[in-house]
């Protein structure tokens, strides 16, 4: 029997919203693992890039690849007197399934984080599942780096954009695709890119699992979008035919788990809240890291929830971008720039 917990204090307007998006999440997959897009795409408010600065950002979407759809958003802050900005490659939520570089939330979000680090965002549309099945996500993440790193226009879109100062973001599952791409782009020799340099990957409670229940996952029962019910059926409709969740896409850290002790793995920094039936798994991932002998921090909101970054009106929204500033800012200051490039100053 489940023990009882209470529920998060939310406003009232957050609760609606993470009520009705669970209940359209709910309405569109459908028991045989595959979406009704029509329906969800109807619900799924899009907006276009803007040219002229919002709130102090610009954004232009520019495409890497046609033929499968692969785009990304840039966000370019307008108001920063400094010369040369970072870039944060951004991978979206929405449990592989669903959702968009251009739905409204994840806009705004982004917004956000460019303007107050401030950094250049590129907000990364990869292929859904199920129609396109794992590994495709992450290898949409790792051409996107490979285009800014051979991209000459760059500046045309983002001035200042610094490719050799480069972090890896995400949220839930987004957060399990920068950590797919960062490992990807870890064991691959330096030669592999000319000017980009990944120096840090921010997971915001990535979506992580395998076939054990946790206490987390048993404990919290109702809390919204995230269920077990509904976490199998993203592994479902994600991983290939016949696999379990203890699949090393799922379980980075369980029996299957890859081994980056030898590896160029970036600095990590892990969100982790104490209303989300998934913070278990995060919890592990954090510990697996520094295991493996990797840097990583650990940052916990004990009294908030799943997705909670998307709501400005909840203080830990604010918190968790501050938190990424520092980190951004941090981590830069490690790096020497020459010219373009740049280099990592000896300790």
């Amino acid at each position: 029997m489940s023990e009882r917990v209470s529920s998060p204090s939310l406003p009232w307007k957050t609760k609606i919203y993470l009520h009705i998006l669970t209940a359209v999440i709910d309405a569109s997959r459908r028991a045989n693992v595959t979406v009704n897009r029509r329906l969800l795409n109807f619900f799924d408010i899009r907006l276009p890039p803007k040219g002229k600065p919002v709130k102090g950002v610009k954004t232009a979407d520019i495409t890497v690849d046609p033929t499968r759809n692969l785009w990304f958003r840039i966000f370019t802050p307008t108001e920063c007197n400094r010369n040369r900005l970072p870039v944060i490659v951004f991978f979206h939520g929405g449990a592989f399934s669903f959702l968009s570089a251009a739905s409204k939330a994840y806009d705004k979000v982004c917004r956000r984080i460019a303007r107050k680090i401030p950094a250049v965002i590129v907000s990364v549309n990869y292929r859904l599942s199920p129609e396109n099945r794992y590994p495709v996500q992450y290898e949409d993440g790792i051409d996107v780096v490979r285009y800014l790193d051979n991209s000459t226009d760059l500046d045309t879109f983002a001035p200042g954009i610094d490719v050799s100062r480069c972090f890896l973001a995400g949220d839930s599952a987004g957060g399990n695709v920068a950590h797919h791409v960062a490992r990807r782009i870890s064991d691959m020799p330096r030669s592999e890119f000319r000017v980009v340099r990944v120096i840090g990957l921010v997971a915001i409670q990535p979506f992580f699992g395998g076939e054990e229940r946790t206490p987390a996952e048993l404990r919290l029962v109702g809390m919204p979008l995230v269920s077990v019910e509904r976490t199998d059926w993203a592994w479902k409709a994600f991983l290939p035919e016949g696999s379990d969740r203890d699949h090393e896409a799922v379980n980075v850290s369980g029996p299957r788990s890859a081994d980056i002790s030898g590896s160029d793995f970036p600095t990590t920094l892990v969100f982790v809240t104490g209303f989300d039936p998934l913070q278990d798994w995060q919890k592990r991932y954090f510990d697996w890291l520094r295991k493996s002998g990797k840097e990583a921090y650990l940052v916990e909101y004990p009294g908030t929830i799943h997705v909670f970054y998307l709501f400005p009106e909840l203080p830990e929204s604010s918190l968790l971008i501050t938190e990424m500033r520092d980190f951004v800012m941090k981590q830069s200051s490690k790096v020497q720039k020459v010219g373009r490039g740049s280099h990592f100053l000896q300790p």
